[in-house]
């Protein structure tokens, strides 16, 4: 593919000068004999060229020396300009190519994930910032998501990301990684390497968005480094996204809650022996997300993963009530609870808090910078959130039942985000 497209098998997509570490680090497990879902990037140089034709590089670079109210009318030039203007036929014409060729190709619907060149770091993994599209069938859907994602690239919840993580908008640029639709019978994420040295699997059935956006409590298994079973944790769904129910006009539909764990244990430990590849092709722990079907099981990404060595003192056994649920894998805090029911109470999280709330959105990093910990009903420990809390180093609790309604607001209590324990002087 010439220009600003390569194929994930060719090995020149490891480049994540060119097209991000997430789209790069497929391209490695793919080139390592991996199951990863066909597909393309779209080189970085593509949105720099779009920004030059519609007349917004400049701007785009000037930002980082605006302020206010300037920033705020020249940052929302520049989205409704990616967002709205026809893509320049120098990448739209290739695009459409690659695109059409996928499409006959595998016989699929087709996924878009941003592959931002500051994505998927060690210390900004933007987990959950940017945009992914699933299940486009038609031109005009595949390249409005191309579009939506190069203007999230400019959207309040990823430059509040960048300016937490001291990160300049100069250094901006998106790629893209263009993929089939494959699996969607089951998905999760998995953690290759535990503070304890095990290892962990999250899985719901369906569409892995729902464990992404922290809003069910996924199944979890635990495996030792050696890839022997070792616990199931069945998790608390209240809904699902399948494949089979999924379009991009209808959206997902309601599913009962699931009790039973949906992977098998001998499930688990074949996605334990990916995990355990996955971590000695990147070089380095790591986290990723993954689908599967009854006949075989994809690996969608994998970005470092953060985890602390040790966990420091405490009096947990000491205190009175507590609630158990799945660590983030990282760090002890105490302070005060800070219980909110809904976003619109975010104001009321003072620094030092821990707090305490339903849904592990993504959308919650806004306040990871100052709090001491978090504690959520829903969630799981592959969630978005959980992704930035570890990056942070903040501890986090999830898929505690009935958090909200059994922790007092403004009680002193602790997070244990390495054993999954929240405790509370009664």
């Amino acid at each position: 593919m010439a220009g600003f497209i390569e194929n994930l098998r060719s090995e020149r997509s490891t480049n994540a000068a060119r097209f991000g570490s997430k789209a790069a680090n497929q391209a490695m497990l793919g080139q390592a004999g991996l199951p990863i879902p066909e597909g393309f990037c779209l080189d970085a140089g593509a949105y720099r060229k779009q920004l030059a034709s519609i007349g917004l590089a400049n701007l785009a670079e000037r930002v980082a020396a605006l302020s206010g109210e300037e920033e705020r009318q020249a940052v929302s030039e520049i989205r409704i300009g990616l967002f709205d203007s026809p893509i320049t036929p120098e990448v739209e014409t290739p695009l459409l190519q690659a695109w059409s060729e996928l499409c006959q190709s595998t016989g699929s619907t087709i996924v878009v994930r941003s592959s931002a060149l500051s994505e998927d770091l060690a210390d900004s993994t933007f987990a959950g910032q940017y945009e992914t599209f699933l299940g486009l069938t038609t031109e005009a859907e595949f390249l409005t998501a191309v579009r939506a994602c190069w203007a999230a690239l400019w959207s309040p919840r990823a430059l509040r990301y960048m300016e937490s993580r001291d990160l300049s908008t100069k250094d901006m640029a998106m790629s893209l990684c263009i993929q089939e639709l494959v699996g969607g019978e089951i998905s999760g994420g998995g953690m290759s390497r535990m503070t304890d040295g095990n290892m962990s699997i999250s899985s719901s059935l369906g569409l892995g968005t729902a464990i992404a956006q922290g809003e069910i409590v996924p199944d979890r298994y635990i495996l030792s480094a050696d890839n022997e079973w070792l616990e199931t944790i069945p998790g608390r769904t209240g809904h699902q996204e399948n494949c089979s129910l999924h379009s991009p006009t209808s959206g997902s539909r309601k599913a009962p809650m699931v009790q039973q764990p949906c992977l098998s244990q001998a499930q688990a430990v074949e996605l334990g022996h990916l995990l355990k590849l996955a971590e000695k092709q990147m070089g380095f722990p790591v986290e990723i997300e993954w689908t599967g079907n009854k006949q075989k099981i994809w690996l969608l990404q994998a970005r470092p993963l953060q985890m602390i060595a040790s966990v420091p003192q405490h009096e947990t056994a000491l205190k009175q009530s507590g609630l158990r649920g799945q660590p983030s894998g990282t760090g002890w805090a105490s302070g005060r609870a800070c219980v909110i029911n809904c976003e619109c109470e975010l104001a009321r999280v003072a620094p030092g808090d821990v707090l305490v709330t339903q849904v592990a959105s993504p959308s919650l990093s806004q306040v990871l910078p100052r709090v001491a910990g978090v504690i959520a009903e829903l969630g799981g420990s592959t969630s978005h959130l959980a992704s930035l809390a570890r990056e942070r180093q903040i501890p986090m609790v999830l898929g505690v039942l009935g958090a909200t309604q059994r922790i007092p607001d403004g009680v002193d209590v602790s997070v244990d985000g390495v054993i999954g324990q929240v405790s509370w002087s009664s």
